[in-house]
């Protein structure tokens, strides 16, 4: 949950909207992708925590959870023996009981309410208002504290000696509905409905896009396999994603439905002054990215040392330069024309071909144009960073991060066009975010983009720039440009209001209660 965008602004929108539903009780599942957590609750320890300090006890308890998601908390000589034996043995306990079948994995209990704090900013500030503070604190909470990645290879394992994958059986017994973001590695109960969001088929139709390529692809679709032999239900994000859902798994398609991402009710259009843009972007200026080695994915197995860091600001001699330049491109009335893009820097979001056609346009029309880029970085990142580098260096080309929504809409309200170029996606929030601003979109033709942005975007050619380049000038100096731009925002506003909560959470109270009256799957 560390990212603002994606999923885990998706399981945030979701958790706040399912919490919103009358007769629903929402609980989170708390589990690392590659800690091991420590437990909470459980009916077999819950003894120990009776008496003169049981309160204390417990409480204590849930804080050593807190911790061991950050780092190993506070343990005696026998604790520390005890979870050495237990790192050795997991990952063969978690194999042999997804092989055999005879082993659940026990799930443990957190309760939030002396640890609201922690449960608002871990997970849920990145995106929901101060507002939303009491509704999701207030949900306790299940521990899974076995990795997630460790539930994978478990089942990957289970293909050295059959022909399908086995999964672990997860303890989910007194829950009615268990839903899993993206395929999950493991089965639930019997008396469990499991459903599965479904965001995209990116690792196993385009694998080249990925990091990690070998394990992410087959952890995915294996996972998936089972989840749809285990008669589980898809609720896509999309119907372009629940058609490549089908591709895969036809048998899927009785209990495959399309309920579109709900957008934070944070995006609004207001009359924001243009001044502030120039504010934003100073005080949100990414200072570094911190380069992952090739073919590692934990930097904390890395010294200060070893790990490489690129500077995503030019250098400066002394503040007072520093000064000079930003307000020299960045003049203090906001006037500065720009192109916005918002999204984790990887291949399959195409940023070169919009510093390609950006480039263009400077060079051709309008050489002031500035390009402002919000997201973090994700994997195979270095050939953008490097387009990016000698543009950043003269001040026409600005990397942002950890944007919080109330900055990103007066970002979306005045840029000239928000562009989506993304060569594949489940949803893409950012062009319905901007719709919802009050901002102008432009995105690439795919066909997950034609279904969400339907008449409210311009489209282009996501593999040409000079496709895009004539789709940006149709917008921006060509004759009509204004019309059409007042044409697009008209549309936005029609087609932001169909992904708002009161749209979308309708269609999950009717699919939940399907869930109920159709009883759950028989599990194996």
């Amino acid at each position: 949950m560390e990212g603002y965008a994606g999923i885990p602004q998706e399981t945030r929108l979701l958790f706040r909207g399912l919490s919103l539903l009358a007769g629903v009780q929402v609980e989170g599942l708390i589990q690392h992708s590659s800690r091991s957590l420590a437990r909470g609750l459980t009916a077999k320890n819950a003894k120990f925590f009776v008496g003169a300090n049981g309160p204390a006890r417990k409480l204590n308890r849930y804080s050593r959870v807190v911790v061991s998601l950050a780092e190993k908390p506070y343990r005696t000589l026998f604790d520390k023996i005890s979870d050495y034996a237990q790192k050795k043995s997991e990952a063969i306990d978690v194999t042999a009981g997804a092989f055999f079948q005879t082993k659940r994995v026990q799930l443990s209990r957190f309760e939030s309410e002396h640890f609201r704090d922690f449960v608002w900013r871990t997970f849920f500030s990145k995106t929901l208002p101060a507002q939303d503070f009491a509704l999701v604190t207030g949900a306790d909470h299940k521990i899974c504290s076995i990795p997630w990645q460790v539930m994978h290879r478990a089942g990957l394992n289970t293909l050295n000696v059959l022909t399908l994958p086995r999964y672990p059986k997860l303890d989910t017994r007194g829950s009615d509905v268990f839903i899993a973001q993206t395929p999950f590695p493991a089965r639930v109960d019997p008396q469990t409905r499991f459903v599965v969001r479904y965001h995209d088929a990116v690792p196993v139709l385009m694998p080249h896009t990925i990091s990690a390529k070998s394990f992410h692809q087959a952890s995915h679709f294996y996972a998936l396999l089972d989840n749809v032999r285990a008669g589980a239900w898809f609720a896509c994000v999309s119907e372009a994603t629940r058609q490549d859902l089908l591709r895969l798994f036809p048998q899927a398609e009785p209990r495959a439905v399309t309920i579109h991402n709900m957008v934070s009710h944070h995006y609004v259009e207001e009359n924001s002054p243009r001044a502030r843009v120039s504010q934003i972007i100073r005080s949100r200026l990414s200072e570094e990215y911190i380069l992952q080695p090739p073919e590692k994915t934990n930097l904390q197995r890395f010294t200060a040392d070893t790990v490489e860091r690129l500077s995503m600001q030019p250098a400066f001699g002394s503040l007072r330069e520093q000064e000079a330049f930003y307000k020299r491109v960045l003049p203090a009335d906001g006037g500065q024309r720009y192109l916005l893009m918002v999204s984790t820097i990887e291949p399959r979001k195409n940023h070169t071909r919009l510093v390609a056609a950006w480039e263009a346009l400077k060079a051709e029309l309008d050489p002031d144009l500035k390009l402002v880029v919000v997201g973090s970085i994700g994997w195979d990142y270095l050939p953008v960073l490097r387009a990016f580098r000698s543009w950043i260096d003269r001040g026409e080309l600005f990397c942002l991060n950890a944007v919080p929504s109330a900055d990103l809409r007066v970002l979306y309200r005045h840029a000239a066009v928000t562009v989506c170029p993304s060569l594949a996606e489940g949803f893409d929030f950012s062009g319905v975010e901007a719709m919802a601003s009050g901002g102008v979109v432009a995105s690439s033709d795919i066909p997950v983009h034609r279904e969400v942005f339907q008449d409210a975007s311009a489209y282009f050619d996501p593999y040409s720039t000079a496709s895009l380049v004539q789709c940006l000038r149709s917008l921006l100096t060509d004759g009509g440009a204004e019309q059409r731009r007042d044409t697009l925002r008209q549309a936005g506003r029609r087609v932001a209001a169909l992904y708002q909560p009161q749209r979308i959470l309708p269609q999950w109270q009717a699919f939940l209660g399907r869930q109920g009256a159709d009883g759950a799957p028989g599990g194996r």
